[in-house]
């Protein structure tokens, strides 16, 4: 071999030895080329290709990677691993979620099946709140199909027609007011019988059905209002004025009944029955019918004896349906005489207008018009009515006659038409009316009234001041009250016996009257022992 190819020989292995630095750019395409080389010829094998072979850098940069790779490969495997441990995790989960769901289906199953369906009637009762309430707990746990089907449940639940209704459920009764529209109202006594929230609507239809009348009790059923009603509306009625409404439809009015005497009596005595009411039996009876006034000056206890009139016709009358109207009268008054009277009470104080004194009025009256005609037994006690009349003359148009202390000559027709609706119906009911009339007040107008209503009633009780301010109660003048065609009301021993006591009293003082009177009553328990201690 010649020197020459040996320098080059030498040179070459000089520059691919180990210990000196080879640059990048002549390294690359020299690899390049050796691929493409060496692909299509694999034996052949030239000196380039072992000189590029032979540096061992090149050798060494696999040997990183594949510690790379590696390295990538434990990490995949390690997130891998922690991937599989989630899914199982998650399956557990999952598997758990649906054991707890079926369980609960499990457990709910008789509610459902007692449940109605939305075909069914409409006063079900709804779900039960526990397993409304337990579903969304859930719905985070349970798979996407469970979970999607669970909200189209809710979804079905919310926008479903309810499976309760109220309608029919709640029965409500009231005093029926016609309107002049066609349509009524069914007045509630907690606002004594004026418009108010709690009133119920009734139909024209309902009204020409039952053949309704202003002052009817109607019981009956009635729904919650809908969307743009006001009121609730009856929907079924149940009863009227305590009879059956096929029966009530084809009654007689008022005014067509047929009035008599009294001939049925109070019985006002008693075990529990105080000394007024005991007096008031035997010297002015009271019958069912009858048109009683009790003429009272200011300050004589008139209240306090229409009160214990009150709770003697409770006490031994509970049929007779009792009704104490309460005119301009003081609020303490009022209720004083709801927390004493086992009666209905209704008011109207001095603090209100007229018109209101008037309305009710008229309400009071006509229920107790309607009552009568199907046959019940009406007692009214109104205190007074003289305070009435002075409250139809402020609403009542003037009509050009004034009559002295102011009235004017129409006012007292309604009063009139209220005090003159007490009678005794033949082969039916009664309507008894008792009221005060106040006298000796300064007012021209109080004796007016008096004067007008004076021979109406058929019965009278006096008060007097000179008893009262001797503290002697009652204040009974016994001489001047009684009680027309009392031989209906009273046997004929009782007539003999009474006659001879009022032939007694009448040489007597009023006080003095009063007081004999009131001392014998105390010795004795009933009025059949008094009656009997008269021989002596």
């Amino acid at each position: 071999m010649p020197k020459s190819k040996e320098n080059k020989d030498n040179r070459e292995k000089k520059e691919t030895s180990p210990n000196t630095p080879i640059k990048s750019q002549e390294v690359r395409p020299k690899k390049e080329k050796n691929k493409k080389d060496t692909q299509p010829k694999e034996n052949s094998v030239t000196l380039e290709n072992k000189d590029a072979a032979a540096p061992q850098p090149a050798r060494k940069q696999p040997e990183n990677t594949n510690k790379e790779n590696k390295g990538k490969y434990s990490q995949n495997q390690n997130t891998n691993n922690k991937d599989k441990k989630a899914n199982n995790f998650a399956k557990k989960e999952r598997k758990e979620a649906d054991s707890s769901l079926s369980a609960k289906k499990a457990e709910t199953t008789p509610v459902a099946k007692a449940a109605p369906t939305e075909h069914t009637s409409s006063t079900a009762a709804p779900n039960p709140p526990s397993q409304q309430n337990n579903q969304p707990q859930n719905h985070n746990n349970t798979p996407k199909a469970n979970s999607n089907e669970n909200f189209d449940k809710e979804k079905k639940n919310r926008y479903r027609s309810p499976d309760f209704e109220f309608d029919g459920i709640v029965e409500c009764e009231g005093v029926f007011e016609l309107i002049t529209d066609g349509y009524g109202f069914l007045r509630s006594s907690d606002f004594n019988y004026l418009a108010s929230p709690d009133d119920i609507y009734v139909s024209p239809s309902q009204i020409r059905l039952f053949g309704l009348r202003t002052g009817d009790t109607v019981l009956g059923t009635v729904r919650p209002p809908k969307e743009g009603e006001k009121y609730y509306p009856l929907i079924k009625v149940i009863k009227i004025n305590g009879c059956d409404p096929q029966s009530v439809r084809d009654r007689v009015t008022f005014d067509n009944l047929t009035p008599i005497f009294p001939n049925e009596k109070f019985n006002l005595s008693g075990r529990r029955s105080s000394v007024s009411t005991r007096i008031i039996d035997l010297f002015a009876p009271i019958g069912k019918g009858q048109r009683g006034m009790i003429v009272a000056q200011p300050k004589t206890g008139k209240t306090s004896l229409l009160k214990d009139i009150a709770n003697a016709i409770s006490d031994n009358h509970p049929e007779v349906y009792l009704m104490v109207l309460l005119i301009d009268e003081r609020p303490e008054e009022v209720t004083d005489m709801q927390r004493s009277v086992r009666g209905e009470i209704i008011s109207s104080t001095f603090d209100k207008e007229a018109t209101e004194h008037v309305k009710i009025a008229n309400i009071v009256l006509e229920k107790a018009k309607r009552l009568v005609e199907c046959g019940h037994d009406v007692v009214i006690l109104l205190d007074s009515i003289t305070r009435l009349a002075r409250a139809y003359n402020t609403v009542q148009p003037t009509s050009g006659k004034v009559l002295t202390g102011g009235l004017d000559a129409n006012a007292l027709h309604r009063p009139k038409r209220f005090f003159g609706a007490a009678r005794n119906i033949e082969n039916g009911g009664s309507l008894s009316i008792i009221a005060t009339a106040l006298t000796d007040t300064g007012s021209k107008m109080d004796d007016v009234i008096f004067e007008e209503f004076k021979g109406t009633g058929n019965m009278e009780l006096q008060l007097d001041r000179r008893i009262a301010n001797k503290r002697i109660f009652p204040a009974i003048d016994l001489v001047n009250s009684s009680t027309r065609r009392d031989d209906l009301l009273q046997d004929e021993k009782t007539l003999q016996r009474m006659w001879i006591a009022r032939k007694y009293l009448s040489d007597m003082n009023i006080v003095e009257a009063m007081e004999f009177i009131q001392d014998r009553i105390k010795k004795t328990k009933d009025n059949e022992e008094f009656l009997m201690s008269m021989n002596e």
